[in-house]
């Protein structure tokens, strides 16, 4: 099973795909945590390339195929083995986030975007991608509340992270049978609660190699 965790930075997803990994190794089922960028080798040395903010020249089209190399690596190295021996993987953003980031966000061709993320991804396909909504607003209270330095890609500006949200909100809408979208800024475990509901209901339809 291939569950990926989706949502503007700050929204709490990683939270979310942290604490669900979690109870899947209670139930002593394999589980592997990934997060994107990064994974495997090869692909943590894009990701600092891509985060660094001294590359604030970066072009967009430098940027997309950065990240899809990166996830090539990783779809090749780590995410297709593990499905095929029937386990769970569950990655902390996926192609998806190039559709929003690049796509809705930065404005590149999306017939082109989609062309890209399903030669890096094999075109392999989560079964239930989570997307974890939180109004910009929101979005900005957190960084504030933060205190922390940030990234090349979260220091990107209020209007690209309205458009990377409607971007989001759109897919999940054209693909319901693959996407859950929960409140962000619900209680965590209320949060937690509605995803596990979903992917209990989602397993049952699956086989899952246990320890």
């Amino acid at each position: 099973m291939f569950i990926t965790f989706e949502g503007l930075d700050f929204s709490g997803k990683s939270t979310q795909a942290k604490l669900l990994v979690e109870r899947l190794r209670q139930q002593h089922s394999i589980v592997h945590f990934i997060r994107e960028p990064g994974g495997t080798a090869i692909s943590e040395r894009i990701r600092d390339i891509l985060l660094d903010k001294q590359h604030l020249e970066m072009s967009d089209t430098a940027e997309i195929l950065l990240f899809s190399a990166s996830r090539a690596q990783l779809v090749t190295q780590a995410i297709l083995p593990a499905l095929m021996r029937s386990e769970i993987v569950v990655c902390d953003r996926y192609c998806d986030s190039t559709t929003a980031y690049q796509g809705y966000g930065r404005g590149l061709d999306l017939d082109a975007v989609r062309s890209i993320n399903a030669l890096a991804t094999q075109s392999t396909s989560p079964d239930l991608t989570v997307l974890v909504d939180i109004p910009v607003d929101e979005i900005e209270l957190r960084k504030s509340k933060a205190g922390l330095s940030f990234d090349r890609m979260e220091s990107s500006g209020r209007e690209f992270y309205e458009r990377v949200r409607n971007g989001y909100k759109r897919m999940a809408a054209e693909e319901p049978a693959r996407w859950i979208v929960v409140d962000g800024t619900e209680p965590i475990p209320q949060i937690q609660a509605t995803i596990w509901k979903t992917v209990e209901t989602k397993m049952k339809n699956q086989k899952v190699q246990h320890v």
